[in-house]
């Protein structure tokens, strides 16, 4: 008993060592105070090192000295240099380099550093050489770079080692005086210490840079074989990687001696120079067959190493090329089964998501099984990773969707979180969508994991795919058990959409409609309000005649043309009367902004009411564009209105006047309707003209404007410019001024004054483009539109480094403002490719999609494939002139 007590004790105090920091609960303020310590008559080396690493700790957290803290501690750490002792001299080095004097402070340690860079102790001349390289300007410098330049081909690798790298730092404040050490550092490259020749021949590229001629001859010399060392063998690699994209627009073959040096490396000595080779030659674009062989052979030989790291780097690399080069990498495939068991689970994912890119079919079932085990092991980030794997294995074979989607099923009831549960159930949703022998099957796999389901967002997701494709099934009845569940079971959120979905039901099969109301009769008791109204709304149109049962079906089946923002504004300005709110009376083209209250458009300029932030924004239109245009006086004659734009911000927000636009385009006309509002209460403007600049848009030729008489505060209005424009596509740019007579309001009175002065207010520029002559559209099935177009015009446009794939997918969203179709615009967490589906309409009439696919390297750049298809081949090419020009 007493040994197992003893035992106990000790076991206890490990784990107190284990969880002791020395730097634990410390302050700023009490470091600051033991900092005293340095100006002891009697130095205490070891605590003058404890207080020296606090210091630097506390500057390493984030923490930050005031001017007066750090000259104070500045000044203490120099009078350490008197100290002997060879470790506290470091951490006065790396002290003085942390804490950064100013200019007037340096010249104190100037002197006792540049005795140390002659001493002859080498870690004090390293040392001194980094520290003055840190601290000093560009004047000091000049007096000391005879001393660099030497320490450049010191004979001691550390002194030469804190040279270079100096000089690489020094590169960006000071280059012109580390481009006149090129000799020492061409003869540093040939130093036979590894280290050396790394540092030195990253600083000589580094000088050449700026220079194609000089880096291609640089690498031609060196690979020859005068370079010795690993790391600086791999620099050579990857300099010669870049000689040859800087080649590839020469004569064919002429970058082939390169690819010849670069399969040497395959067979160097080091396994960091052979990875480094094969990952160079497997990411070239211009790599033949051929030469893609022995790297792809190397990588192999790697997968089987016993270092865990040469594992990783060779399954990731062999990853990505399975995407460019899947039947190269299908040579590896057994190697790669031996890894799905690997202790490393990061190892494993690689293996298994490089089989699912490079399987065959046959060998699918086997593969499924390997998985199984293997899912549990790992963490949500690695199952993403490898859900999509199987998503688009799955698409490569859709023969194979029963395996398939019964794997994601049953992953789908195991533990894990909204994004790996999202993950799976996207993969589903795009498999139904793309595989229809997959629906009924895929739709019964869901409703068996909403039975369980914790996350809201998701049972919502299903619940609506239900109440879509659902009734189109052999068997719609077998699913509104599982519906109904949820109104008895789930949250007022989940039991709203669960309503919905069995009136979907209700009102497409004729056969189900007697028991959907029975369900919903019982609903109209529920606690929440939004179930009691979707309810009440559903069993009305259900109990009703035939017309009223098929226009429910129209608005619960056919998608909204009605931007929800545009019906909520003409909501809250519709008075009670009456007439019933008309639906078709609400602007389908224009984005609503919020309204002015009607109670303050009945008071007038008397009341003189407070107006919030956002009366700057016009009122909702109540009549379409096209009848509210023709209207207006010299309009009517300009045929049908093809296209109108969302609304441009002219002017920033808060300012004194605030003003948008927004493009109408005709057939041979383009109308600019700039809507207008004084936010300033002790101002009236009149005679408000928009006066717009086509200097920029020689296509273009003004016609006509419409003024706005007078602009009171907080009430908006409308100026129009009409420019003709050739028939077809037209772009140009156009800048605006607004012109007025500003009159200032008497406060007694509230009143304008008689007299008042010509002003005007500079607004941003407008631009028309080609995207402006096309029109957001949905269809209803993507597929089947897409098959039925003739025309395609597909290209490959390289966007640049991203934070995300999301962050792209909106980027080009924006500029080609189509309609995302089948909620594709949304992007899985830390995926690395995705496939978008757009929709619109060229000039309101000719169909047009679009397939957006990305793809995400190591280097966050991002590179996508656009796919158009029209019935009209010269709309494709508009749609890829627009991305171009962007």
């Amino acid at each position: 008993m007493a040994l197992a007590q003893s035992g106990a004790k000790k076991d206890d105090d490990r784990e107190d060592d284990a969880e002791y920091s020395p730097f634990y609960g410390i302050e700023k303020a009490s470091v600051l105070q033991e900092a005293r310590v340095f100006n002891d008559p009697q130095l205490d080396t070891r605590r003058c090192a404890q207080v020296i690493t606090k210091l630097l700790y506390l500057l390493n957290q984030g923490e930050t000295f005031t001017k007066t803290e750090a000259t104070e501690v500045f000044f203490a750490v120099t009078k350490l240099f008197q100290s002997k002792d060879v470790p506290l001299r470091r951490m006065v080095y790396l002290m003085i380099k942390e804490v950064t004097p100013s200019s007037d402070e340096v010249i104190i340690v100037t002197s006792s550093l540049m005795k140390d860079m002659s001493s002859k102790t080498d870690l004090y001349r390293a040392n001194a050489i980094r520290v003055l390289c840190r601290i000093t300007d560009g004047a000091l410098l000049g007096q000391i770079e005879r001393y660099l330049k030497q320490a450049v081909v010191d004979k001691n690798p550390v002194v030469a080692s804190a040279a270079i790298v100096s000089g690489i730092h020094l590169l960006q404040t000071n280059p012109e005086i580390v481009r006149r050490w090129s000799n020492e550092v061409q003869e540093a490259v040939q130093s036979k210490n590894p280290l050396v020749q790394f540092h030195a021949l990253a600083l000589l590229r580094q000088i050449k840079q700026n220079d194609r001629l000089a880096v291609s001859k640089l690498v031609t010399s060196l690979i020859r074989g005068t370079v010795r060392s690993p790391l600086a063998q791999c620099l050579l690699v990857r300099y010669t990687s870049q000689v040859i994209k800087d080649s590839a627009g020469n004569a064919p073959g002429g970058d082939r001696p390169y690819y010849e040096y670069l399969e040497t490396c395959l067979r160097h000595k080091s396994e960091m120079t052979q990875y480094e080779a094969a990952r160079i030659i497997t990411n070239s674009s211009t790599v033949t067959g051929r030469e893609l062989m022995p790297a792809i052979t190397m990588l192999q030989m790697l997968l089987t190493s016993s270092k865990p790291v040469h594992r990783f780097a060779a399954a990731r690399t062999l990853n990505k090329v399975a995407m460019s080069h899947p039947l190269a990498v299908t040579n590896c495939n057994i190697d790669m089964e031996s890894l799905i068991n690997d202790q490393n689970r990061s190892i494993a994912t690689l293996a298994i998501t490089t089989l699912l890119k490079t399987g065959n079919e046959g060998g699918v079932d086997r593969l499924m099984k390997q998985i199984t085990s293997f899912m549990s092991d790992i963490a949500d980030e690695f199952k993403i990773v490898v859900v999509e794997a199987i998503r688009s294995l799955c698409l490569k074979f859709p023969q194979k969707y029963r395996s398939l989607m019964n794997f994601l099923s049953g992953i789908l009831r195991e533990e894990g979180g909204f994004d790996y549960k999202k993950a799976i159930v996207d993969s589903i949703l795009i498999l139904i969508n793309e595989i229809p022998d997959a629906k009924e099957s895929g739709l019964v796999h869901l409703c068996e994991f909403i039975e369980d389901c914790e996350f809201t967002y998701l049972s919502t997701q299903i619940l609506h795919l239900l109440g879509e494709e659902g009734p189109k099934t052999s068997d719609a009845s077998k699913y509104i058990r599982y519906i109904y569940n949820r109104v008895i079971l789930e949250n007022a959120t989940v039991r709203a959409s669960a309503v919905s979905s069995l009136a979907k039901f209700g009102l497409a099969v004729d056969s189900l409609r007697p028991r959907i109301v029975i369900l919903l009769r019982r609903c109209v008791y529920d606690n929440d309000d939004e179930v009691r109204d979707r309810a009440t709304m559903y069993l009305t149109a259900l109990e009703g005649d035939q017309a009223e049962r098929e226009e429910a079906k129209h608005s619960l089946f056919d998608p909204l043309k009605i931007p929800l923002a545009n019906l909520e504004a003409s909501l809250q300005s519709y008075d009670p009367s009456e007439s019933p709110f008309d639906i078709h009376s609400v602007s389908v083209d224009v984005k609503a902004q919020p309204v002015v209250d009607n109670k303050m458009k009945k008071t007038g300029r008397d009341s003189a009411p407070s107006v919030p932030e956002t009366t700057s924004a016009v009122v909702a239109p109540t009549v379409s564009h096209e009848k509210r245009l023709s209207s207006i006086p010299g309009f009517s004659g300009f045929g049908k209105l093809l296209t109108s734009s969302q609304p441009t911000e002219l002017t920033e927000p808060e300012t004194e006047y605030s003003v948008n636009a927004v493009k109408h385009i005709y057939a041979e006309h383009v109308v600019f309707e700039f809507n207008c509002t004084n936010t300033v209460a002790e101002q009236v403007l009149e005679k408000v003209t928009v006066v717009v600049d086509g200097s920029e848009a020689e296509d273009f030729q003004e016609l006509l404007s419409r003024s706005i008489p007078s602009l009171p505060y907080g009430s908006p209005g409308q100026a129009y410019v009409v420019f003709q424009k050739p028939e077809g596509v037209s772009t140009g740019k156009f800048a605006n001024t607004m012109k007025f007579v500003l009159k200032e309001v008497d406060p007694t009175t509230n009143q304008p004054e008689d007299e008042g002065y010509d002003d005007e207010y500079q607004l941003e520029d407008l631009q028309v483009t080609a995207a402006d002559y096309f029109v957001k559209t949905s269809v209803v099935s993507f597929k089947s539109t897409w098959e039925s177009l003739q025309s395609e015009f597909e290209a490959e446009y390289g966007l640049g480094p991203r934070e995300s794939v999301q962050e792209a997918v909106q980027a080009v969203i924006g500029i080609l403002g189509m309609q995302p179709c089948e909620g594709s615009e949304v992007v899985a967490a830390n995926a690395r490719s995705h496939v978008c589906f757009l929709a619109a309409k060229f000039l309101g009439e000719i169909q047009v999609l679009v397939k957006l696919a990305f793809g995400m390297d190591a280097k966050k750049a991002v590179m996508m494939k656009l796919t158009a298809r029209s019935d009209d081949e010269g709309v494709c090419s508009i749609v890829h002139d627009i991305i171009g020009n962007a």
